[in-house]
């Protein structure tokens, strides 16, 4: 089943001629979230030929507008659509305040109801859960309240072994407690040991989103062994001192980061529009951690299983 990212948006405050503020679409199981949403997030949308319909949730790491400047508008599409189906938004309790005066004055006439889930940036916790995958915060460095989110997939179900549940004459009933892990009990009493019914479930994947923020290990704990890290990485080490001031990171932090984390893929973004040739950030992280790409608008990442 599909567990991919596609990046909308991989620039920094300000956008460039041919880079978008930050946006990602995470699509798991064909049920599609959207992490933060800059400007221009909507003509992404549509480049990538992913229909809004599908977005019923949206997550906003912070309040600096390159991370929520588009969410007024995307509204206002879905108004002219003729949504009616509830949109979900998840962020700082703030957004609910900025958002509902421009929606009185813009989308007076709404069509659907929005639904705010109001998160504590600086705990990490659970924040959305459906029957596949938990999302959960991750608090970060930054000026102002600010979190990553994780994705993960829940625990699966073990593999059954066709020719041994024939074989025992298991009953349909008793096949899901079996690929739970179960041992199964003959008529006779026999214990037949789960091990011998089944084969071992597929790894559970993960996906880590931590934008804006300067260095912090107290990250590591909660991204450890992910599948893909996407990790800001606004400057190159030579504004180390700036990066540090802005609360930001270069790519060699998110390389130490990803390192220390374990984690199997990094992704760079969030991009100073300073920067033209973003092959210098692939150089900086590779000298630390070796498995690095750009987060590359319009690409999708696949987790495989």
């Amino acid at each position: 089943m599909s567990f991919s990212i596609t990046v909308l948006g991989n620039s920094s405050a300000l956008p460039t001629s041919h880079r978008h503020p930050s946006a990602q679409i995470i699509n798991v199981y064909e049920h599609f979230f959207l992490v933060d949403c800059g400007e221009g997030a909507q003509m992404q949308l549509r480049k990538n030929k992913i229909r809004f319909s599908k977005i019923n949730q949206i997550f906003i790491s912070h309040l600096h507008g390159d991370h929520c400047f588009g969410l007024l508008g995307l509204i206002s599409t879905y108004n002219l659509l003729g949504r009616n189906s509830d949109l979900h938004i998840y962020s700082h309790s703030e957004l609910e305040k900025i958002l509902s005066w421009q929606i009185k004055y813009f989308c007076a006439d709404l069509s659907f109801k929005i639904v705010y889930h109001s998160i504590d940036p600086d705990e990490n916790m659970v924040i959305f859960e459906n029957s596949h995958i938990t999302v959960s915060t991750i608090p970060l460095n930054h000026r102002i309240p600010t979190c990553g989110f994780l994705f993960k997939e829940k625990e699966k179900l073990r593999h059954l072994q066709k020719d041994m549940i024939d074989f025992y004459q298991i009953p349909i009933k008793k096949l899901i407690n079996i690929k739970s892990g179960e041992d199964f009990v003959t008529p006779e009493g026999k214990i037949i040991p789960n091990e011998r019914l089944t084969r071992p479930a597929d790894r559970s994947r993960s996906y880590a989103f931590c934008t804006d923020t300067g260095y912090t290990e107290s990250i590591i704990p909660i991204i450890k062994d992910v599948d893909i890290l996407y990790h800001e990485s606004t400057f190159l080490s030579d504004l180390k001192t700036m990066a540090e001031k802005t609360f930001h990171s270069t790519a060699e932090n998110a390389a130490q980061i990803a390192l220390k984390a374990n984690v199997k893929k990094l992704l760079l973004g969030h991009f100073s529009s300073r920067y033209n040739d973003l092959t210098l950030f692939i150089k900086e992280a590779e000298e630390i951690f070796p498995n690095v790409e750009i987060a590359e608008e319009n690409k999708i990442f696949d987790i495989d299983v």
